[in-house]
Formats: structure tokens, sequence, C-alpha cells
């Protein structure tokens, strides 16, 4: 054969190895072990984090690591609330397809996720059947809180998904402290803001207590044969907002700035849109405000501190070259903004949510303005692993966006999210913000968010978008079409309070 005629062949021949499932490159390549995967999701967490540019929130730990990866300044959850956003992430499917749309689940069954896909594969049990590793500490699927954090339980775990599962079992808002109820019309437990500046060491919290179990199965972990999947579950800062007093020092409640408020902001937006308003939900004060806010920033310093506490033991143990590390949140939260609190809301802050993800070989200290979303990370980790993603997941892979976060091949220009069980959603591009209620029927919001990045002023009625907004409504549409949606008929539903 001629050289020519070699060199060609051989440069094909790469080509074709490199473009197959990434699983035969490790065969053809005898490349040694596979990555580890460390997942770190904390829970109601939303953006108001220094690395994001709210300076009144510093978290440092979390700062670091996105310096080591790439930052995603644009993901977004596939439901506002705990149990569907969770079940979201772990299968790579939308809510709609799994009919998981709230935090209920069978206690005897533990069956919540596979009701409806019965042959539904979660990204653990994915890796496991591939011969990985895989443990959980604390919450990755849904888990009331506090009520099984007091309990040491974990009713809608998915046992198909580990070899190891570990619960934590803390006092929450009984810690012994300084405790104040800040939300006196709301006494739903896991919902009232109490706040407690804790005394005591820091071994009485969840979170202290996640990261220790974790630490505790890296030395095992670093010795195996096997690549592993650690999924650690971090509970704050949901409510109960309670941390270790020296955590609340650095944010005095009298020197928190409350979200900016806009005269007549309620008057353009559909009542269905403002369950989640302080009055009549909360009946905080301004000073109960204040201190929540406080509380808040002080739980995410103290869950901040564990991520910092888990990545140093990974780095002690040998283990940071070949892991891929995620940290993420389940969904966003409002901190006051349009006067509203926590999650379920289809604005801004209760939708999008902090991803940072560090690969082996990947960009490194890189931010990722394009839009993401959260069914997108199962195939992203399956890909790094080095499989080819099963066929049927919503999302796609990130992958692209790691090696050149403005990189031309990601085609996906909207985020789509749903909540209260399918009569809200929404629709997230670069340019506009879309939030349809029961298919527009109970109102729709527009919101031209490169102007009006608060969402102050609703363009749903203006004639000079009509055309912007039949375009994104059918889009929402179409999206909801392809998970096989089907929006309820609010005339049979329950009449709102």
């Amino acid at each position: 054969m001629k050289r020519r005629v070699f060199i060609r062949a051989a440069v094909f021949s790469c080509i074709a190895l490199l473009t197959a499932a990434p699983a035969s490159l490790f065969a053809a390549t005898g490349a040694g072990r596979r990555p580890n995967v460390l997942f770190l999701i904390s829970d109601d967490l939303t953006c108001a984090l220094s690395g994001y540019g709210r300076r009144q929130c510093e978290t440092p730990h979390i700062d670091q690591l996105a310096s080591r990866g790439v930052q995603f300044d644009h993901a977004y959850t596939m439901n506002p609330v705990c149990g569907p956003a969770r079940a979201a992430i772990m299968s790579g499917l939308s809510p709609w397809t799994t009919g998981v749309m709230g935090n209920y689940y069978n206690k005897g069954g533990q069956d919540t996720l596979r009701r409806k896909v019965r042959n539904l594969v979660t990204l653990p049990q994915f890796l496991r059947q591939e011969g990985y590793h895989t443990a959980r500490v604390s919450k990755i699927y849904h888990m009331g809180i506090p009520g099984e954090i007091l309990e040491g339980t974990a009713h809608a775990d998915d046992k198909k998904s580990w070899d190891v599962a570990e619960n934590v079992k803390a006092l929450e808002q009984h810690t012994p402290g300084v405790s104040e109820d800040l939300s006196p019309a709301m006494k739903h437990q896991g919902v009232d803001f109490i706040r407690v500046e804790a005394d005591g060491d820091d071994t009485l919290h969840a979170d202290r207590m996640a990261a220790d179990k974790a630490i505790a199965m890296m030395p095992e972990l670093a010795k195996s044969e096997k690549p592993f999947f650690l999924g650690v579950g971090l509970v704050r800062p949901h409510v109960p907002l309670v941390a270790p007093k020296r955590f609340f020092k650095p944010f005095p409640f009298d020197k928190m700035i409350l979200a900016p408020k806009v005269e007549n902001d309620h008057d353009d937006v559909p009542g269905v849109a403002l369950k989640m308003k302080n009055f009549p939900r909360y009946g905080m004060s301004v000073e109960q405000q204040k201190k929540a806010l406080s509380a808040y920033h002080a739980s995410v310093g103290f869950m901040d501190a564990q991520v910092g506490r888990v990545l140093k033991a990974l780095e002690k143990h040998g283990l940071n070259d070949n892991t891929i590390v995620v940290f993420m949140s389940d969904h966003g939260w409002n901190l006051g903004e349009h006067d509203c609190w926590q999650k379920l809301s289809l604005w801004e802050d209760s939708i999008r949510t902090p991803l940072i993800i560090v690969a082996p070989g990947q960009s490194v200290g890189k931010r990722c303005a394009r839009i993401v979303e959260h069914v997108d990370l199962y195939p992203t980790l399956v890909e790094l692993c080095g499989y080819k993603p099963p066929e049927g997941l919503a999302g796609q892979s990130l992958v692209p966006l790691l090696s050149d976060p403005s990189s031309a091949q990601w085609n996906d220009k909207a985020a789509y999210t749903v909540t209260y069980n399918g009569s809200g959603e929404s629709l997230r591009t670069d340019a506009w913000h879309l939030n349809l209620w029961s298919d527009g029927n109970e109102g729709i919001e527009l919101y031209d968010v490169k102007n009006d990045p608060g969402e102050f002023v609703n363009l749903a009625k203006d004639s000079a978008h009509r055309e912007t907004l039949e375009g994104l409504s059918n889009e929402l549409r179409a999206r909801r079409s392809k998970f096989n949606g089907k929006v309820p008929d609010s005339k049979n539903r329950k009449k709102r309070k």
C-alpha cells in the first residue's frame, strides 16, 4: 500500500473510531478506568449566589468549583418543585412523560417514578448496569423536608438506582438555639419560615452528616476497581432555615436588601401567577422578610462549606483527575421578587438554577450563556462516561458546550417548564419568556427579558408583539405535545382561592 493511501486509511479509521459509540472507543484503545461521577445537589437553591453576580451571598467553595469547569448561567428546571424536578433530572424525561407532577409518593411500593414508565432506566441505574458502583447519601430523589430528615427516611427513593443508600437523621427546626417563626400566616411543616441560629456542634446538622457519610465512603471508592457514581444530597437552603450561629454573622438581618418593588407590578399579572405572594400566604412583615433572607443566606453558606469539605476529600484521595463533578439545585426559589416567596412560580428566579460541571479534558473556568435544561444532564454524563445515551431521553448532551461554551453544535434554543400539575407552563428563550396558564385560558405572560430582566412588564396584550406571542405559544404547545402532555381543563378544576 502506498504511503499516502495508508495514511488516508489510517485517518479514516481513527475518525470512525472516534465517532462510534464511546464505549467502543474505550474497548479499542485500552483506555484506563472510566471516569467517576460526584453528583452534588442542593435543595431550593436559587441563583442568588456570589458566582452568579449576587454579592450579598458568598459561596467560595461553589465559586472555586466553577473555576475548574463550566458554569451554566441559564440552566432551567423542568418543574419548580422538588419531586418532579428530581424525577426529571434522574430519569432524563419530562414530568409529562413520567407522570410525576408533585411531591407525592407511595410509602409501600416506592414506585412513584416508575408508575407510568415501567421500563424506565434512571441515570444511576444505567451506570450501575454498566458496572459502576452507585451510592446515594441523603436527598437525591424526593424527600419531605424536614419530615424525613427528622425520621431518617427516604420514602420516594428509587431502589434500582443504588448499590448503597444512606439516609441522615437530624433535629432540623428542633436544633437547640435561637428559633423564630417568621411566617405567621403559614403553619405547614416544610413551607413555613422557621429560622434557627443553632448552638452546638456542626455535626447536629443534616448537611454535615451527609458530607461526613460521603467523605467516609471515599477511601473504599478510591481503592475499588469499579468507577463510581456518588450522589450527595444537601437539603439546605430548604426550610427550616437552620445553620450554626456563626454562619448568620455575615448576614445581619438589618443589612439585608430585599428584592426591588415596582409600583403596580401585579396589575398586568394573572391572579394564578400570584399564589406564592407574601400576603395572604405567609404574612411576613418587612423585618421578618429580612430575617428570612438573612437565614436563607446563612443556610446557603453552611451548605457551601459542606461542598468544600466533600471536594477536599475527593482531592485528598487522589480522585480529582478522573472524576466528573456536578453541582446543581433541583429548582430555583423566589426571595421576595414580585412579592412572592419560595417555589412553584414560573418567574425566572423560581425556574432558573445554578449548574456547574467539571469534567476531565473539558473547558476550565468558562461560563456558558446558552439555554440548557435539567434533562440534558443524563445524556451528558452518559456520554462523558463513555457510553451512547439511550434513546427516548428528553434532553441532549451538553458535551459540545463543555468543550466550547459557545459551540454552534448546540441547537436547543429554549427551555420548557411545567408547574401546578400542568396548568402552568413556561418557555424561556434567549430573548423572551412566555408563561401560559391553562393554555392561556387563565392568563398569559410575555416578558422581553433582554430589556426587562426583572419581568415587570407583561407584553401579552401588546399588539406590537402579537406575532412573537403566537410563535412562542406554538413552540410551547409543540413541546407539550412531544411529551404527550395534556393541560387540565380549567373549567373542571377546583376554583382557585
